[in-house]
């Protein structure tokens, strides 16, 4: 699904603005299973009951969310912790607020039956990636754990086709595929693949997909009632499963096909039970991690990096 501006964005399933306090959302993207505390909240009236009218909007552009917060032209933004701790370095006045997805998505994939059975197999091959930076960290902690280094290996920029370039044979891996969504996308057109999981390959763990604020311009108080109503909604989440997966394909046409349902029960056991919940030394340790890949130029304390909402 493209999406033509930012402006025009298509508010997949925005609350019309009645009464409540309005918010703004932005998404890291269309609106896929990885959003269903969000839409789930959405479609049980747990945002109204928050006294909250949400509008939510996926971007045209993936980049895009976290700079709009940060410059307040969006209350908050789903984003990943990996490309927050740079964000930081870079200025812009970021902190993440909640987490949405508490376990890694990415993964190496590479094909069931293809030449690649471990990583150290990459040895002179092609790999695929779609954001530089992080991805290229993250792979050469999986390499290093292996014994090679990036240079053994040749990065392609594939844009955001992973599957369909590792299924085409221009590459022999990608890095950033998530293993909810290309596995499955793989799958359902009779193509095996084999994920690598980046928290058994080397990295350290972290949270994937978190929510940021401007800590300058957000309304504290109503950033901790969003995240109270999603939680909610993850609870009925996990306690009804195929309701609730009815309930979000329901929310959109485009949103009930295979893919989706697939995709929808892996995601399940991964959303944050506490979306206010944090674990400094997870933020830390993954600060430093970037730090000695090159990434960022010096070490912050995890007060710049995160804050609780709900604390006094």
């Amino acid at each position: 699904m493209k999406l033509a501006t930012v402006t025009a964005a298509l508010s997949l399933l925005a609350s019309p603005v009645l009464a409540g306090d309005q918010m703004t959302l932005m998404l890291d993207w269309f609106v896929n299973p990885d959003h269903g505390p969000i839409i789930i909240a959405e479609e049980k009236g747990y945002f109204e009951e928050a006294g909250l009218a949400v509008e939510i909007i996926a971007p045209a552009n993936p980049s895009d969310p976290p700079k709009m917060v940060a410059a307040g032209q969006a209350d908050l933004a789903i984003s990943y912790q990996p490309q927050l701790h740079l964000q930081i370095h870079e200025g812009l006045p970021l902190k993440r607020v909640g987490t949405l997805v508490a376990t890694p998505l990415n993964c190496l994939l590479v094909l069931e039956d293809g030449p690649v059975k471990s990583p150290a197999d990459l040895a002179g091959r092609k790999v695929g990636f779609s954001v530089g930076g992080v991805e290229e960290a993250v792979l050469g902690a999986i390499l290093k754990t292996h014994g090679l280094a990036l240079e053994d290996i040749e990065l392609i920029n594939v844009n955001w086709s992973l599957s369909p370039s590792l299924m085409s044979g221009q590459v022999d891996a990608v890095i950033g595929a998530f293993r909810n969504f290309e596995l499955n996308q793989m799958d359902i057109v009779g193509a095996d693949g084999r994920c690598f999981y980046v928290e058994e390959e080397g990295l350290p763990t972290y949270d994937e997909l978190i929510y940021v604020a401007n800590p300058a311009r957000m309304d504290r108080e109503m950033v901790a009632r969003f995240l109270a109503a999603t939680e909610k909604a993850t609870q009925y989440i996990v306690n009804h499963p195929q309701e609730s997966w009815e309930m979000f394909a329901a929310s959109s046409e485009e949103l009930n096909d295979e893919l989706n349902k697939r995709a929808w029960f892996d995601t399940l056991p991964r959303f944050a039970l506490r979306p206010t919940a944090m674990d400094a030394g997870r933020y830390a340790t993954f600060e430093t991690f970037l730090h000695e890949a090159g990434l960022i130029p010096g070490i912050n304390e995890v007060s710049a990096i995160t804050i609780d909402v709900t604390a006094p």
